[in-house]
């Protein structure tokens, strides 16, 4: 068990020349915490995970794994799996993750259960004699995972674990990320696939250009976007709610209408006044979705 083991990134930045990687970013990500880390390409996820790392360095700020600053000695403690994946191509996948588990200090005899344990966990146990460039995309993967927890790790942090996974890999990916996060180790894992990262994190960060945008649970932030309601009403004519404070028509066809409510507005005005143009068949509140929901503050 890691407990206490909070993942702080704590107001770093960064710049290549002019342009601002990382603008004053901070977060964390607590034990037993699955983090979704989102954004758009180049918003700074990657360049993020590689400072938790340290495989690069911030140019203000700092990163702390249960308080203490990541040195080399916290460093090996955690798990991560970069998005350009690095495996050495020509080695043979059981020897290479036996390595790899020593690195991060595991006896010779830990490393080989350790690397029976997850290759059988992850579907690869038969593919440990074959070097990692005769695997599938997904079978690399899926090694590239392995490589990630075959030293125990106290902290997980993968950028795009679930890229190129068939549905079969990315239900044991997810599985093992509860897994971990129910050990009470930290994980924070970054996606472009929305539906999933609204399906399995408690918590999720939003980074536009180098800064967090927003972050919440899913709950939290889906109840900030704006509320739309369905009303229909098949006698009413386009416009019917636009006098109402707060409420604006998105759509309108065939009766249905869609619309916007901003914080506050009241739904049982919007009910009475759906109702004096005639029967009203259909009313229900919509929350946006985090794809939604991110469009809004990316676009913002």
């Amino acid at each position: 068990m890691h407990a206490g083991n909070t993942l702080t990134i704590d107001r770093i930045s960064k710049r290549y020349g002019d342009v601002v990687a990382l603008d004053d970013l901070s977060f964390e990500v607590r034990p037993g915490e699955i983090f979704g880390f989102v954004g758009s390409n180049g918003a700074g996820k990657t360049t993020t995970m590689r400072i938790t790392l340290g495989v690069l360095s911030a140019d203000s700020g700092e990163v702390r794994l249960g308080g203490r600053p990541v040195d080399l000695d916290v460093r090996r403690t955690i798990g991560y799996m970069p998005e350009e994946r690095g495996l050495y191509p020509k080695m043979k996948v059981g020897a290479q993750l036996a390595y790899l588990a020593e690195l991060h200090g595991l006896s010779r005899r830990d490393a080989r259960s350790a690397v029976a344990r997850w290759t059988e966990r992850l579907g690869i146990d038969t593919r440990v004699d074959d070097t990692v460039d005769a695997l599938s995309l997904g079978n690399q993967q899926r090694v590239q995972l392995a490589a990630a927890l075959v030293h125990d790790p106290a902290v997980l942090v993968l950028d795009e674990p679930f890229s190129g996974l068939d549905p079969v890999a990315v239900d044991v990916m997810s599985e093992v990320l509860v897994e971990k996060a129910d050990a009470g180790v930290p994980v924070i894992f970054s996606s472009h696939q929305l539906d999933l990262v609204q399906r399995l994190c408690h918590r999720v960060g939003i980074i536009a250009a180098g800064r967090m945008r927003a972050v919440g649970t899913v709950e939290e932030l889906r109840g900030a976007g704006q509320t739309q309601l369905v009303v229909h009403a098949p006698s009413a004519h386009d416009g019917w709610a636009d006098p109402i404070d707060g409420v604006r028509t998105l759509s309108h066809q065939d009766g249905r209408t869609v619309l916007a409510l901003d914080p506050g507005a009241d739904d049982q005005t919007v009910l009475a006044a759906a109702l004096r143009t005639g029967p009203v068949h259909e009313f229900s509140l919509q929350r946006p979705s985090l794809t939604e929901l991110f469009r809004e503050v990316v676009a913002a």
